[in-house]
């Protein structure tokens, strides 16, 4: 009689636990301007959401515009930029698991211009953490970076998107090396105009709020 109760209350605790997979559940997936699924491997110009508007000195919530590449300080690679009336340079959505065909909010990713037409052909498209300045104090997003791979030599190629007031933001807060001391380094990634103008993708307190266009 005892094991009975003893095997009806092991039962009764382990149905009240949700099942694995069900708690999980997959995060949202990240939509375009046009309602429909964010999909790795399709090129979509990255956008901004919200009008021009001053965010702090140096910083931008830029409106109008598309992101492409510049050369700034040394020739290669090339930068990250806000460049004005234009779409800018199509990008690409590489998912830590190149297997998922969709791509979801606060899901680890690369970041590619879908271009090989470039001053620096020896360097990738692939967005990377880079080019930090002292007298700044910022970190840049330039290229040149890695797809895959998930390790401490790749820890400054990842980024996620995630939802920010009816739109998107990008941030750097790599999860897919969990030991990895960088995450004290969790930043969203805003719009840094620099002494000659260049409006550059940086780690700011202000986030850049993008929508995502079928190239």
């Amino acid at each position: 009689m005892k094991n009975i109760l003893l095997a009806f209350v092991l039962l009764f605790a382990l149905s009240s636990q949700p099942l694995l997979g069900v708690a999980d559940a997959s995060p949202e997936q990240v939509v375009d301007t046009s309602g429909k699924k964010l999909r790795a491997g399709l090129s979509y110009y990255i956008v901004p959401a919200v009008p021009l508007t001053r965010c702090g000195r140096y910083e931008r919530c830029m409106g109008g515009g598309g992101l492409s590449l510049a050369s700034i300080g040394e020739s290669c690679p090339l930068d990250v930029v806000v460049v004005p009336r234009s779409h800018g340079l199509p990008l690409q959505f590489s998912p830590v698991d190149p297997k998922k065909g969709v791509v979801r909010v606060s899901t680890d990713l690369n970041i590619m211009f879908s271009t090989d037409h470039t001053s620096c052909a020896e360097y990738s498209p692939v967005w990377k953490l880079d080019h930090f300045d002292v007298s700044k104090g910022k970190w840049f997003v330039s290229t040149g970076g890695s797809m895959g791979n998930p390790s401490w030599e790749t820890i400054r190629n990842w980024f996620k998107i995630e939802k920010c007031d009816g739109a998107y933001k990008i941030v750097y807060c790599p999860s897919v090396f969990p030991s990895s001391s960088s995450k004290h380094m969790c930043k969203d990634i805003g719009v840094f105009v620099d002494e000659n103008g260049f409006r550059r993708l940086a780690l700011s307190n202000v986030p850049f709020k993008v929508k995502f266009q079928r190239a």
